[in-house]
């Protein structure tokens, strides 16, 4: 099961880096059917990709504004756009999956950072999200609703 939530979330991170650096006014369907077409993944990896893409882009003008409260003295414009796409959607799995502990979010972050940036981009990612964890509001170690 760790292994397609952990595709799962490099597959979201890859669209939600797609989405904002590539074509605009392509709908979100229509970009999603392109993006599946072109991408060999398990069903159970493509399923729990694209619940967390929707999701991300659904909140992520929050997502953004927590964003900007984490990366002081950076816009979040001035990010390298994978790891903002990677950023967002931790973020938005911290606060508010109900399907995994928040400090399983920040630790699958860092994965896919390392998976599709740089090893420097992990550390980065460890410590804008380690701040993020000060400010959830939730127990970082609970799920609150069960894993499938």
């Amino acid at each position: 099961m760790a292994g397609s939530r952990r595709e799962g979330r490099i597959l979201a991170a890859q669209f939600l880096y797609q989405r904002e650096v590539g074509v605009p006014g392509v709908g979100l369907e229509e970009a999603l059917k392109e993006f599946w077409e072109l991408t060999e993944a398990e069903a159970k990896a493509k399923e729990f990709a694209e619940g967390r893409i929707r999701a991300v882009l659904e909140r992520q003008k929050e997502v953004d504004g927590e964003l900007q409260k984490l990366v002081t003295n950076w816009e979040p414009d001035r990010l390298a756009p994978v790891d903002r796409a990677i950023l967002r959607l931790a973020l938005w799995e911290m606060k508010f999956a109900e399907d995994v502990p928040p400090i399983a979010a920040l630790n699958e972050a860092i994965e896919v950072a390392k998976a599709l940036s740089t090893e420097e981009s992990g550390r980065f990612v460890n410590g804008v999200l380690d701040k993020a964890r000060a400010t959830l509001g939730r127990p970082e170690r609970t799920i609150t609703k069960a894993m499938a």
